[in-house]
């Protein structure tokens, strides 16, 4: 939280100084007789209490209410960003007639209602939403402020650069299509919201409507990523039809498997064409991390591993691949899953359907540093930043790093960041051999040009099948995965992070022509919360 107070306290000097006996030895009697120097106000340190976050809270919401915002400003601890923000709540957002009512407050934190008129050229529209405000002492005048984000102004303003603009749309409305012609609205499917706000900001000129009027929340460039969001809609546009890759039946399901796990995302694919068939997530903040998401994957990564052994000549799936109880390289020492069984005769395919991690590491000195890196480019598509799906997406990074993080970097920790997007495409190029960038809107929509690499060898994906179907049929997969026929495979994957008490749950697996990923925040090991994600939308596939 930003504590640094922007403006001047004013007024009260003597009063504070009087009262004043708790902050600080300030002399009183010596500062009348001319003996104690000149006179400083006292500065109030610790957090403010309830009477100074009504009051702040109130004077605040006052002046806002009058339209004031460069007083409503000076009741903030950043008031030049506050006051520009509010500035435009009133003239570029055209929003009238405010009225706010607090909730009931928790410690420093007011939440609130508000209620407004969005007014332009004639036209206007009732305005309601909720949003909540926290009181804090700044730090240089010790007054209790508020403490400034954006999203006390309306929680759709989430960075820097945000603001709230009244006018004609941006873009055009889009009647967003599956691939079967069904409509796909954010209302029946949550998830494809922020999708489908990137896909009307980049395709609704091109898909024939024409604009509408619009409040909209414009981003800035800390949001670049993330498309406008309207919020009210003055006057209708008309919109353009654009076909997508979705499936409908494979987004409900989708949809209704992630909202078992709290921050959890999924991506599902075509693995044959690389058309993305589902997409969801559920998270408190509204972030698409199916795509964008930048985190571990744990052992997941274990097939690019397990693909950059057999291609250089390391071993195979039938070759030796030890399992130990511990590993150590270059001072680092690494361990197993508790529980699992050293087996130092151990093949690379039960090593991998059990998720061994000392085997990988102990074979991480007869690759180069680069091997990984070069695997996930050149075979698997990852870490180039050159997809263009269709909307923002990361394309993955595995990065050449020395020390202990080569052997990290192969058990999906380290440097190694991967989205569901990404582990889904890794499984989708097992599954056919070929790489196939993924896509969400067909490519002849723009003739926009799309990624590619090499692809495996048929050798190379047919062992990295074998040893998935293994995982998905009796190894650590094949409890998520029960119950599922057809051509299958899996991989798990767990993956710790500094400062969460449980790891990420990954899994990825694939059933006959789908290929899906799942993550899962502080779910725990992939099995037990993205594998049951991952298993209802592959089942949803046929």
């Amino acid at each position: 939280m930003r504590k640094g107070a922007k403006v001047s306290i004013i007024g009260g000097v003597f009063a504070a100084m009087v009262g004043a006996a708790g902050y600080g030895a300030f002399n009183v009697v010596s500062a009348l007789n001319g003996d104690g120097g000149p006179v400083s106000p006292v500065v109030k340190s610790g957090p403010p209490d309830a009477d100074e976050v009504r009051e702040t809270a109130e004077a605040f919401f006052d002046a806002w209410e009058k339209g004031d915002g460069s007083t409503a400003a000076s009741y903030t601890n950043y008031a030049g960003q506050a006051g520009a923000l509010l500035a435009t709540f009133r003239d570029v957002a055209h929003i009238h007639d405010v009225r706010i009512t607090p909730g009931r407050t928790t410690g420093r934190t007011v939440p609130f209602s508000v209620k407004a008129t969005v007014s332009y050229e004639g036209m206007s529209k009732p305005l309601a939403y909720e949003s909540e405000l926290t009181v804090v002492r700044g730090e240089t005048t010790g007054r209790a402020l508020v403490d400034w984000e954006p999203s006390v102004v309306h929680p759709e303003l989430k960075g820097k650069g945000d603001t709230l603009v009244t006018g004609e749309a941006a873009a055009p409305p889009i009647e967003a299509v599956d691939r079967d012609g069904k409509e796909l609205t954010k209302e029946k499917y949550p998830s494809l919201g922020p999708i489908l706000d990137a896909l009307r900001e980049k395709y609704g000129a091109e898909a024939g409507g024409t604009p509408g009027i619009e409040l909209t929340v414009r981003r800035g460039e800390s949001q670049k990523d993330e498309a406008d969001t309207t919020l009210v809609t003055l006057a209708e546009g008309e919109a353009g039809r654009l076909p997508t890759t979705i499936d409908a039946d494979a987004q409900a399901a989708a949809e209704k498997a992630v909202q078992q796990y709290a921050e959890s995302s999924v991506v599902a694919l075509k693995p044959s064409t690389g058309e993305v068939l589902a997409v969801a997530n559920h998270r408190e903040d509204g972030f698409n991390a199916a795509f964008l998401g930048q985190l571990a994957p744990g052992s997941t990564m274990k097939i690019v591993s397990a693909a950059t052994l057999i291609d250089n000549g390391v071993t195979t799936a039938d070759g030796p691949a030890p399992c130990p109880d511990d590993a150590m390289w270059q001072g680092a020492t690494f361990h197993n899953l508790e529980g699992m069984t050293p087996n130092e005769r151990a093949t690379l395919s039960e090593s991998f359907a059990r998720s061994c991690n000392t085997a990988f590491v102990k074979y991480a000195d007869e690759v180069k540093v680069d091997s990984l890196t070069k695997e996930a480019e050149e075979r698997f598509g990852l870490g180039r930043d050159d997809w263009k799906v269709g909307v923002p997406s990361f394309d993955g990074s595995v990065p050449a790093s020395g020390g202990p993080d080569t052997a990290a970097n192969m058990l999906g920790q380290g440097k190694v960041q991967m989205s569901p997007l990404n582990m889904a495409s890794v499984t989708a190029t097992v599954k056919t051999g070929a790489f196939k960038q993924p896509v969400i809107v067909p490519q002849e929509l723009d003739d926009r040009e799309l990624a590619t690499a090499e692809g495996l060898s048929a050798g190379t994906a047919q062992q990295l099948r074998q040893m998935m179907n293994r995982t998905a049929t009796s190894g650590t997969g094949a409890a998520a995965m029960a119950g599922l026929s057809g051509d299958i495979g899996a991989k798990t994957g767990s993956a710790e992070v500094d400062g969460q008490e449980t790891a990420n749950s990954w899994f990825t697996g694939f059933r006959d022509d789908m290929a899906a990923a799942a993550m899962a925040q502080e779910g725990g090991r992939g099995g037990e919360a993205a594998g049951p994600i991952v298993a209802a939308v592959l089942r949803a596939g046929g």
